[in-house]
């Protein structure tokens, strides 16, 4: 899976995963949000999430916190 963390307009970090086939720029172009925070793939091993890669059009790369902020979307969606 690949995934986004976005900055919404109260200046928080918002994530959003999306399937491998979908480019980045693809998904940043749906989203009405302005800032690219972290950007790359995702992968959930042994309860937990893992983050590398980036998104090479905006010189992002996967950050170590974009890991908690994933982990605390899904944590609150329960």
């Amino acid at each position: 899976m690949k995934y986004l963390i976005m900055e919404d307009f109260a200046g928080q970090p918002v994530s959003f995963v999306f399937p491998s086939r979908v480019d980045h720029g693809d998904m940043r172009e749906q989203l009405p949000y302005g800032r690219v925070l972290g950007a790359g793939y995702v992968e959930l091993r042994d309860g937990a999430f893992h983050c590398h890669g980036g998104y090479a059009e905006l010189d992002i790369v996967a950050r170590p916190e974009d890991e908690a902020i994933l982990m605390n979307a899904f944590q609150k969606a329960d």
